[in-house]
């Protein structure tokens, strides 16, 4: 297998390791060996060494949500998401990736979603057509909450009317890339796709990044790419929180208690904590998670809810228990992928809101 020298150095290095093994959130979940990075290391070295074929391991390597935990509780500074996401790439170029990865990167090409969406729910198209004239900031909504969450994506808009935002919403969006990134890495499709984004992004002065997935694909992973967006990029959560303290989002404290889950793409990709709790404390009395910020736990998501349904509905359900744990009874979230993995999970325990949920009441 054709991995960097780097990666190489590093799953040789994590097959030995143990000091991550209690920090995936997965692994925690199912209780398998198989989910830790050590784990998924030891497979790829077998793959390098020529032991077994690449074939073999890929339902593992997609076991991983990327959240970079290991990562960050990583003293060595060793990088099991970075040979995770090479090896990705690898199976893509050699035509070994799972068939139902395959086909969800079919439906990236085609459709510019993951899901082979076509359509937006009526309620959408109506809120978008409302802002369909052209303004200096673009709210970007990304392919999740246009095509899995719709009802959210329409809470995202109201937000912005609520504070009186002359904004631009595009009926026709294009993919930012996070999702090809997730499935095949650093390749041509994906990098394509993040170019012919950045260039529609280039007509405005600013661009509202609703989602944190695609905030950390279009703040971060651009730049490693060469790509360049012009526009001012921002995070739904950082333009929030300036709108309340410029007062332009108001609104009184309910006194409901809280505590707020940090999405691991603003928190450890894009070190921003701080903004999210601003807003939420505006409107609600802040707790904090036992674990949070940097530490935060991954409460899963929609897209590999796609192909391990059950592995996901465990690892939101562990995150809900964590709130449990702790006495309260309302969580808010950050990221809409989290917010449906969360929803998903029958239980009357804790009350699962996103921040436009507090907000709009």
């Amino acid at each position: 297998m054709n991995l960097s020298e780097k990666s190489k150095q590093h799953v040789d290095s994590c097959r030995f390791c143990w000091m991550c093994h209690h920090i995936c959130p997965i692994g925690n979940a199912t209780g398998q060996e198989r989910n830790t990075a050590r784990a998924r290391a030891l497979g790829i070295s077998l793959v390098n060494r020529g032991a077994i074929d690449l074939a073999e391991i890929m339902d593992n390597i997609y076991e991983c949500g990327g959240c970079s935990a290991c990562v960050h509780d990583c003293t060595t500074g060793w990088d099991p998401v970075m040979f995770t996401k090479e090896t990705r790439l690898q199976a893509a170029l050699e035509g070994k990736l799972p068939e139902y990865i395959g086909k969800m990167v079919d439906n990236c090409l085609e459709f510019g979603n993951a899901y082979g969406k076509t359509e937006l729910c009526e309620k959408l198209t109506d809120a978008i057509a409302k802002h369909s004239a052209k303004t200096d900031t673009l709210l970007y909504l990304g392919v999740d909450a246009r095509y899995m969450a719709c009802k959210q994506a329409v809470k995202a808009i109201e937000v912005l009317e609520k504070a009186g935002i002359d904004f631009t919403v595009l009926a026709d969006e294009a993919p930012s890339g996070a999702q090809l990134d997730f499935l095949i890495g650093a390749a041509d499709e994906a990098k394509q796709q993040m170019t012919a984004a950045a260039a529609v992004m280039d007509d405005y002065k600013t661009v509202v990044i609703y989602d944190p997935t695609d905030a950390k694909v279009i703040k971060q992973l651009y730049k490693t790419y060469g790509i360049d967006v012009k526009a001012n990029a921002v995070t739904y959560t950082a333009f929030l929180a300036d709108l309340v303290k410029n007062g332009q989002l108001k609104g009184a404290n309910s006194g409901k208690t809280v505590v707020y889950q940090d999405p691991f793409q603003l928190a450890r990709n894009l070190e921003e904590t701080e903004e999210a709790r601003q807003v939420i404390s505006a409107f609600a009395d802040l707790h904090e998670m036992l674990l949070n910020r940097g530490e935060t736990v991954w409460a899963g998501n929609i897209l590999m809810a796609q192909y391990m349904p059950e592995v996901i509905k465990k690892v939101s359900e562990r995150r809900l228990f964590n709130v449990k744990s702790i006495g309260e009874k309302a969580i808010v979230t950050a990221c809409v992928s989290e917010y449906v993995a969360l929803k998903n999970v029958a239980q009357d325990d804790v009350e699962v809101l996103s921040i436009e949920d507090l907000i709009l009441g």
